[in-house]
């Protein structure tokens, strides 16, 4: 899993660093490129909502190959469109199978393993997609480098892929009793530390029946509203940096290899949060951290914000505060549908409540991703960075709410007890 998820950002970061490309061969505006990733962002928040539940009934494994094999197709198909109306319905498709892939992950980590190691196991899992992003970028650098053109980035990104879900399918299994007969690993191993009790029979439980027990939890709804903001930023920060670096004068390939500098470090910066929260963060709260982490992420960005306009001259300090940036943003992002999926819902609801608040996130995604262009377009980018300091302070003040929403959980529990919401 820990490499399929590569595999499903090698089909997915190759877009951002196609921007410039699809600009200066078809004229397109920063708002003009801005209406793909908008329309696609919500077909991917859409995947979200059908595909994570789909996750917890057919197997997390099942919908992660379903995903990859997806998205290799419509990569391939990307290439043979011309026109904004043919890039956004085709590259719509391929966000939807790859909203499969998390759901997948998610579900299946949470089968594997005990709920004391949620932090530092996703933590790890969740340096996929930044290593991922990381691999896109520098991988599609250099096609530019070797002069594949914007066709290339699609075609050759798909037969990489298509080793890697061969890779996926034969390496990867459901759950320790797929090796093990009778194995009683993860989840299985005893003890229910969930906010969720879910019913072990399957047949009894329904999608609806687990959407309305996690509403009913204070720290959900308190997630879903971080879930919204992180995403914004993240997708901001994601889809347009390489835009970013070559208005500010970088070449293309230059600018590619740069920006695959900030999810490298996102990296550290996931690891590092779930690694101290497993072990130091008191009573479980893991969201003192992440709002500690979303301070510094908020500073960053205002000192790129002031730093813009002078563009070049100051080059390499926008770069280093965007890599600060990196650090302190990708932590806590992947906490929210990560290990907090697996605190809250368990291994048996993990991909419904990770489908939900990524849902949710990515329809925030999706405006910001468009505003984006807009603003780049009529304000300039110092402008964005402003916006991104702005959405960062408020998913600040949301990771504090949600650390406020578990203390409060805390504070309720009798001694010795759980706060649990059996599903009938």
């Amino acid at each position: 899993m820990l490499v399929g998820y590569i595999g499903y950002y090698i089909g997915r970061g190759n877009l951002s660093v196609a921007l410039p490309l699809l600009s200066k061969e078809f004229g397109y505006s920063n708002e003009q490129l801005g209406i793909i990733l908008t329309i696609s962002e919500l077909a991917y928040a859409l995947g979200k909502f059908t595909t994570g539940p789909l996750a917890d009934k057919i197997g997390g494994r099942a919908i992660f190959l379903t995903g990859l094999i997806g998205a290799i197709a419509f990569n391939l198909i990307f290439p043979l469109s011309s026109t904004i109306l043919t890039f956004t319905i085709v590259w719509s498709f391929c966000r939807y199978f790859l909203s499969m892939g998390w759901g997948g992950i998610v579900k299946t980590i949470g089968q594997w393993f005990e709920p004391e190691r949620n932090g530092t196991v996703m933590g790890l899992i969740s340096i996929n997609f930044q290593f991922g992003s990381v691999v896109a970028t520098v991988f599609c650098g250099y096609l530019v480098y070797l002069g594949a053109g914007w066709k290339g980035l699609f075609f050759y990104p798909a037969g990489v892929m298509s080793l890697i879900a061969i890779w996926a399918y034969l390496a990867s299994r459901e759950s320790p009793h797929d090796v093990i007969p009778g194995a009683r690993f993860g989840r299985y191993a005893g003890k229910k530390t969930s906010l969720v009790e879910l019913d072990e029979d399957r047949g009894q439980r329904t999608v609806w029946s687990v959407i309305r027990a996690l509403l009913r939890i204070r720290m959900f709804r308190q997630l879903l509203a971080f879930s919204f903001v992180a995403h914004m930023v993240r997708s901001i920060f994601l889809f347009w940096t390489p835009k970013f670096l070559v208005d500010m004068g970088m070449g293309t390939v230059a600018a590619a290899m740069t920006s695959a500098i900030f999810p490298l470090l996102g990296c550290v910066g996931t690891i590092a949060l779930g690694w101290y929260t497993d072990r130091y963060a008191r009573d479980g709260d893991r969201a003192r951290a992440m709002w500690i982490m979303l301070v510094g992420l908020a500073i960053s960005f205002a000192v790129v914000a002031a730093l813009v306009p002078y563009r070049l001259e100051f080059q390499v300090g926008i770069i280093v505060f965007l890599g600060i940036a990196g650090f302190c943003l990708f932590g806590p992002y992947s906490m929210s549908a990560g290990c907090l999926s697996l605190d809250i819902a368990g291994s048996a609801g993990a991909g419904t409540c990770s489908g939900m608040l990524d849902g949710v996130g990515y329809i925030g995604a999706a405006l910001a991703t468009w505003g984006t262009g807009v603003v780049a377009d009529r304000l300039g980018w110092s402008q964005v960075f402003w916006m991104l300091a702005g959405c960062a302070v408020l998913a600040a003040v949301s990771a504090y709410g949600l650390s406020a929403a578990f203390r409060r959980d805390v504070q309720a529990r009798q001694p010795g007890g759980t706060v649990n919401v059996a599903i009938a």
